[in-house]
């Protein structure tokens, strides 16, 4: 049993996934050559990331990526798409991606569910919560079919499921503190000093609340594979 993992860049990694889903994980990383597989695993994560999910001629890379999710979606492989992986998946399978009228949505932000999580696989629970967010891009018209998750005051698409094992979140559960550290220093974020001390005062807020949804996608795999 085995997860295909899709990482765009060195500091948009797993991050807290590791520890939490207790499947193996292969790592792909096309940023170093390596080629996107034809077909996932058992299960298929695709990860974030600084580019835009059209910026084909600087990621050459990812238009196999969108092939992988789309494929993915179709054959029911349990699917997980974050920030930029989330993206690359709502534009396979036919939503739109946009730059965020509202500009960068960053640091420690809010998340709500709406009515439907009460029975996600996935989302049943959290209600409420704190997610890390990183992002300029949106997803603005959700693919054909998607069930919305989760919303929040900036920007309304946060998390949405496509059939019945597919999920893209547009915040990270997977970043660590030290990762959301990383994004803001190398980017020179303003007041980037603030946004990680608030990061890394809700650690075990975001461990508790994402921790359990890792470990039930993991549980779809091993249902599923």
């Amino acid at each position: 049993m085995q997860i295909t993992v899709i990482e765009h860049e060195a500091d948009a990694g797993p991050g807290f996934l590791d520890g939490w889903l207790g499947v193996p994980c292969e790592v792909v990383r096309p940023y170093r050559g390596e080629p996107v597989p034809d077909r996932a695993a058992d299960g298929l994560i695709v990860l974030g990331g600084a580019p835009a999910a059209w910026d084909d001629d600087r990621c050459p890379w990812l238009p196999a990526t969108r092939d992988l999710l789309a494929r993915a979606v179709s054959d029911g492989t349990p699917t997980l798409g974050i920030c930029l992986g989330a993206q690359l998946m709502t534009l396979a399978c036919g939503g739109a991606v946009e730059r965020g009228a509202d500009g960068m949505e960053v640091g420690l932000c809010e998340v709500t569910a709406l009515p439907e999580p009460a029975c996600d696989p996935l989302l049943s629970g959290v209600g409420a919560a704190v997610a890390i967010q990183y992002h300029q891009d949106v997803m603005s018209r959700l693919p054909d079919g998607a069930v919305p998750l989760m919303t929040g005051p900036l920007y309304p698409h946060q998390a949405y499921r496509l059939g019945a094992r597919a999920w893209a979140v547009q915040f990270h559960p997977e970043a660590t503190p030290d990762i959301f550290a990383a994004w803001a220093t190398d980017s020179g974020l303003p007041s980037g000093e603030e946004h990680v001390a608030r990061v890394r005062a809700a650690e075990d807020k975001l461990v508790a609340v994402w921790r359990p949804v890792a470990e039930a996608f993991a549980a779809v795999v091993r249902a599923t594979a």
